[in-house]
C-alpha cells in the first residue's frame, strides 16, 4: 500500500470511529479485567495496573520466558546506579512491540517485543533503558505532568474510575503522555547501555534492537493499523539516526562489538512456542476472516480487505483506502427494536426512509444507509446473546457493487460451532536449526505469515542481503 493509500485509509478509520456518535454504552469486543472483592476497593496502583493490563491484552503467561526476563533484570540492577531498587516485571499478552516503566518500580514488556529480541543482549537494553528512565526519575516526572493536566484529570474522575470502560482511554492517554523529552531519551539511553555493559551484556544490543525495531514498525506501516496498543516503544522511543548513532557511541565506550554476552542459543531456547500476533482466545484477524472463539463468532471482510482487532472494535481496509468497515460491540435494551436503534441518532444522517428489518444467518437485524461529506455508509445492527454488533461499513464510491459487497460481508457473520473453537490455534515461534541446504527464502516459506520472507529477516535480525549458516539458530512461524 502506498504512503497516499496508508494516509487514504487511516482518514477512513477515524471517520468511522467519529461517525459513532452518542455512544457511552460502546464498549470493547474482548476486555476482561480484574475486579475489586465485593466491599472492597482497588487501590490505585491496583488501577492503573488493571488498566494497563486491559489496554494490552492481560498478563501473559510463560514461566520460562517470565524468568528470563527477571534474571535478566536482577542482573541490571545489581550493576546499575541504584542497586536499592526493586521492580516488578509483567509481560503483557500483546503483540505490540512495547515497554515502560512506571515510578512505582513496575516494568512491563509485551511478548510482541520479548518475541522480536534475538538475544540477551537485546532484551536487557530494552530493560535497562526503562530502569533508566526510573533512575533519572523522568517517569515520576511524567507522572506529575500528566497528574496536572486537565483533559487526564477528566478522563481520571470521569472515566477511568471504572477500569472496564477506561481501558482505551488509558491506552490513548498513555500513548499521548509517553513522549520524553530528546534529552531525557538520550541520558536514558546513556544509563541504559551502561547499565548493561557493567552486567556484562554486550553494549551494541542497543543499537540492533533499535534498528530491527525500525524495520518491524516499517514492515507493520503497511497495514495501516490505528489502534492504540499497536502504536509501540517507537511511538515514543523513535529510532531517529541521531539516537542509533549515539547509542552507538555509548557503546564504544565500554567495549568493541563482540565483547560481552549475547547467548542467542540460548534465549531463542525459551522463545520456543512464544504466541506470536494476536491471541485468539481475544478474537483475531487472518487476512479478512475474524474469528472470536471465546464469543462465539466468525465473519468474513469484503474481498480485498485486511481486518485487524483493536482494544475498541474490528478494523478493516481494503487495498487502496477506498473502502473500510468497522464492528464493534453495543448494549442496547431488549425492548428497543433494532430498526429504531439504527435511528436513534448514535451516528450522523441515516436515511430513516433506508431502514429495513433484515435477519442474519438466523439472528434478528436491521440495517440502514448514512452519508457524510466524502463517505457513503452502510450500517448493520445484528442482535446476537444480549449483545448487539454493529457493523458500519464505508466508501468513498459506493455502487451497487459495492453495497452488495457488504451486505454479503455482513451474511458470513454467523455463531461458530464448538468444535470450530476448539480447532482454533495461535501462531507460536518455534525455534529451528538451520539445515546445510537451508536459505532464507525455503525457511521464510515455512512461515505462516503474511510478508514471509521480509518478516523472516525482521524477526531474525537479518539485514536484506544476509544469508543463514548451517548450525545456526532461527525463529519461524508456525500454526
Amino acid at each position: 500500500m502506498t504512503t497516499n493509500s496508508v494516509r487514504g485509509a487511516a482518514l477512513a478509520l477515524a471517520l468511522l470511529v467519529a461517525a459513532c456518535t452518542n455512544t457511552p454504552e460502546n464498549r470493547q469486543v474482548s476486555l476482561v479485567l480484574p475486579s475489586a472483592p465485593p466491599g472492597e476497593q482497588l487501590t490505585a496502583t491496583q488501577r492503573e495496573h488493571a488498566r494497563i493490563l486491559a489496554s494490552y491484552g492481560g498478563q501473559y503467561d510463560n514461566p520460562r520466558v517470565q524468568a528470563e526476563i527477571e534474571k535478566t533484570v536482577d542482573r541490571l540492577v545489581a550493576a546499575s546506579e541504584r542497586p536499592d531498587l526493586r521492580y516488578k516485571v509483567t509481560i503483557l499478552n500483546s503483540p505490540a512491540i512495547n515497554a515502560f516503566a512506571l515510578p512505582n518500580g513496575q516494568l512491563y514488556i509485551t511478548r510482541g517485543l520479548v518475541a522480536l529480541a534475538n538475544d540477551k543482549a537485546e532484551i536487557a537494553s530494552v530493560l535497562a533503558h526503562e530502569m533508566g528512565h526510573v533512575i533519572a526519575r523522568h517517569a515520576a516526572i511524567r507522572e506529575e505532568q500528566a497528574k496536572q493536566a486537565a483533559m487526564i484529570s477528566h478522563v481520571v474522575n470521569d472515566v477511568l474510575s471504572d477500569p472496564q470502560t477506561g481501558a482505551l482511554a488509558l491506552a490513548k492517554s498513555k500513548l499521548t503522555l509517553a513522549a520524553f523529552s530528546r534529552a531525557q531519551e538520550f541520558e536514558a539511553d546513556g544509563i541504559g547501555v551502561g547499565i548493561s555493559a557493567r552486567a556484562g551484556f554486550d553494549p551494541f544490543g542497543a543499537s540492533r534492537f533499535l534498528n530491527d525495531m525500525q524495520r518491524n514498525a516499517d514492515l507493520k506501516a503497511t497495514g495501516g493499523n490505528a489502534d492504540p496498543r499497536a502504536l509501540d516503544f517507537l511511538s515514543s522511543h523513535p529510532a531517529t539516526p541521531e539516537r542509533v548513532q549515539n547509542a552507538l557511541a555509548n557503546a564504544r565506550q565500554f567495549s568493541s562489538p563482540g565483547a560481552g554476552e549475547r547467548d542467542r542459543a540460548d534465549y531463542l531456547a525459551n522463545l520456543d512456542g512464544v504466541i506470536y500476533g494476536e491471541d485468539p482466545s481475544e478474537g483475531f484477524a487472518r487476512g479478512r476472516r475474524f474469528q472470536h472463539p471465546k464469543l462465539g463468532f466468525t465473519f468474513m471482510a469484503p474481498p480485498g480487505f485486511s481486518l485487524d482487532n483493536t482494544a475498541q472494535a474490528v478494523l478493516g481496509l481494503k487495498d487502496g483506502g477506498g473502502e473500510a468497515l468497522r464492528l464493534d460491540v453495543v448494549s442496547v435494551p431488549a425492548e428497543q427494536s433494532l430498526p429504531d436503534y439504527l435511528k436513534s441518532g448514535w451516528m450522523d444522517n441515516v436515511d430513516a426512509s433506508s431502514v429495513e428489518d433484515v435477519t442474519i444467518n438466523g439472528f434478528p437485524a436491521a440495517t440502514a444507509t448514512a452519508t457524510g461529506e466524502q463517505w457513503s455508509f452502510r450500517l448493520f445492527a445484528v442482535r446476537f446473546g444480549s449483545d448487539v454488533y454493529r457493523f458500519i461499513f464505508a466508501a468513498k464510491t459506493k455502487t451497487a457493487v459495492v453495497d452488495r459487497s457488504f451486505r454479503e460481508s455482513v451474511g458470513t457473520f454467523r455463531r461458530m460451532s464448538l468444535k470450530e473453537s476448539e480447532q482454533v490455534r495461535p501462531l507460536r515461534l518455534k525455534i529451528v536449526t538451520v539445515g546445510a541446504s537451508d536459505t532464507v527464502e525455503s525457511l521464510a516459506h515455512r512461515m505462516a505469515t503474511d510478508h514471509p520472507t521480509d518478516r523472516f529477516r525482521v524477526i531474525n535480525g537479518l539485514a536484506a542481503n544476509e544469508r543463514v549458516k548451517a548450525g545456526d539458530k532461527v525463529k519461524i512461524v508456525v500454526e
